[in-house]
């Protein structure tokens, strides 16, 4: 649909745009919000640099990789290294408030609105913050849960508990505002008997995660997509604004191109996009698009 005309980017100065959005949000009767990592890593979890090094810093020095997706992917040769990475990663990105408040920030401007969240982040900032749990809906996973590898079922386990128990074993400390810290060499490993295992099956289990045809939706997840879909299907009328913020074309079907196509076919829509290097839309919107390009904590600050 829309292939036919160029894509229009953001450029120039974008105090006019970020006064023209103040109004569009002021206005709007239903905002539907659509998050990327784009918004995450303007929150402050970034996944490489100093970041990555305070925490993996061990593991980079014994395999070479500088970032944590790639740590992610690493071949570890048993189970109790495994984990022992993915427990602090899914600490310090699920369990850690992120370092800066745009969630926080984000939240205030919305509170009072009807509004809905659609995101393929998994690191659960926004309820974390104080975004209405039945106003969310995480399509991609979370990496507070874990599944069975295979799966031979299709539920979830809370894992806090046990991400805990690993990181301690590790030698960390959980300071008193829930941060991780040690004072000593610590462990590349957990011990064996906490590597997590399914309770039906006894596999291994792994983090609800979507990567393949594994990824478990449990009743949690369906009841989020259900909420979701009722939500846009009777608000069809209103002025709606269609915020995105932080999405890439990693998977542009779920979030992106459906705002679009909505902004298109309502009249009375608005579609606001603020990432950086990736603020377009497409020319068949563009009167009714506000495009950003710059940082998401500075926009909405």
């Amino acid at each position: 649909m829309f292939l036919k005309k160029k894509m229009k980017e953001s450029t120039g100065d974008y105090s006019d745009k970020i006064t023209e959005l103040k109004e569009k949000i002021s206005g709007a009767d239903t905002i539907v919000i659509g998050a990327g990592s784009g918004l995450s890593t303007s929150a402050g979890f970034e996944y490489s640099g100093e970041r990555f090094r305070q925490y993996f810093s061990d593991f980079e020095e014994k395999y070479g990789f500088h970032d944590m997706y790639s740590g992610g992917f690493y071949p570890y040769e048993t189970l109790e290294e495994y984990w022992a990475y993915w427990s602090r990663y899914i600490y310090i990105n699920r369990y850690m408030d992120a370092p800066k408040p745009v969630y926080d920030r984000l939240l205030e401007l919305v509170k009072d609105k009807d509004y809905f969240v659609i995101t393929t982040n998994v690191d659960h900032c926004f309820q974390k913050v104080g975004f209405d749990k039945k106003r969310l809906f995480y399509t991609q996973g979370d990496y507070g849960l874990f599944q069975c590898s295979e799966p031979c079922c299709q539920e979830t386990y809370d894992n806090e508990e046990e991400v805990g128990k690993m990181v301690l074993a590790q030698g960390y400390e959980i300071g008193e505002d829930g941060r991780l810290v040690s004072e000593r060499r610590l462990q590349r490993t957990i011990p064996s008997e906490l590597v997590p295992v399914c309770p039906h099956c006894g596999r291994p289990l792994t983090m609800n995660l979507r990567a393949d045809a594994t990824f478990v939706e449990d009743e949690g997840w369906h009841r989020a997509a259900e909420r979701y879909e009722n939500f846009l299907r009777t608000r069809k009328n209103p002025k709606i604004l269609f915020l995105e913020l932080g999405v890439g074309y990693n998977t542009p079907g779920i979030i992106k191109y459906p705002f679009w196509q909505m902004t298109a076919k309502n009249p009375k829509a608005t579609y606001a996009c603020i990432n950086r290097g990736q603020a377009v839309c497409p020319g068949e919107i563009e009167k009714q698009s506000i495009c950003i390009d710059g940082d998401i904590g500075k926009i909405l600050t």
